[in-house]
């Protein structure tokens, strides 16, 4: 479940932190004259998060690692609501969008990969809701890459919308699967392995295998090739091939519509 919001600043000030490369950098009308910038109070919070998660962001943090007062860092940011877009925007341009060529499904798979990485860089970005985007430079430039992938081919413009929409959607579960078996596999002392074989005497004891006959069959399969009870990689690369063999389908009946 999201922790976090984009779109809940004030629009007029979040619109123009995010747009500060073409619009200029704001100066702050309270606290202390500014001893550093915005770029570095949301690179701070960026790191925070990478280092600790979204959970440990805040201004007082912020500040300690900047060597400022707690109040100064808002001569830069308004709130944590503000900043919460600026980290978004900001880690959504952090690598340059490839050349998206070759077949469409060569474009989508291109798509959902450079996301997954980007989940797999900083897992925090799966604990934000973004149904009301953080409309920034850099997120822009991003929707306008990947509409640009399946535009010319026959789709409505909502239906251009809807295939991108559906193809990032699909990214975000596997990756919030592998951030969370990463985050386990960091706090814990034993490894998946030794914890079905820690389990193992049990389990034989209590499941049935009349009762459950096809999840002990599968189960036993999925062990025996994850060592893991899951591989939320394999589960992205399986799933990724199906919803491009849908999109593709859809798209090659579009001129029967």
């Amino acid at each position: 479940m999201a922790t976090e919001s984009t779109g809940r600043g004030e629009p007029d000030r979040t619109l123009r932190l995010l747009w500060r490369s073409r619009l200029g950098e704001p100066v702050g009308t309270r606290g202390p004259k500014q001893r550093s910038s915005v770029d570095e109070v949301v690179g701070a919070a960026i790191q925070l998060a990478d280092d600790e998660g979204l959970e440990a962001v805040s201004m007082r943090r912020i500040a300690d690692r900047l060597g400022l007062k707690p109040m100064s860092v808002y001569t830069y940011v308004p709130g944590k609501a503000e900043l919460i877009d600026l980290m978004v925007d900001q880690v959504s341009g952090e690598v340059t969008l490839p050349v998206l060529d070759g077949s469409l499904r060569d474009r989508l798979a291109g798509i959902a990969r450079f996301q997954w990485n980007g989940y797999l860089r900083h897992p925090w970005l799966l604990s934000i809701d973004t149904s009301r985007p953080p409309l920034g430079p850099n997120v822009s430039d991003h929707w306008e890459w990947c509409l640009r992938a399946v535009d010319g081919l026959g789709l409505t413009d909502l239906d251009m919308d809807r295939v991108i929409a559906l193809l990032l959607g699909f990214v975000s579960g596997p990756a919030r699967d592998y951030a969370d078996a990463e985050r386990l596999r960091a706090s814990s002392l034993e490894s998946d392995v030794e914890w079905w074989e820690r389990n193992a005497p049990l389990l034989e004891q209590i499941m049935d295998p009349e009762r459950y006959p096809v999840s002990g069959r599968v189960g036993q399969a999925a062990g025996e090739a994850y060592n893991a009870p899951a591989d939320p990689a394999d589960a992205f690369e399986f799933g990724l091939a199906r919803v491009i063999d849908g999109i593709v389908g859809y798209v090659e009946q579009a001129d029967e519509r």
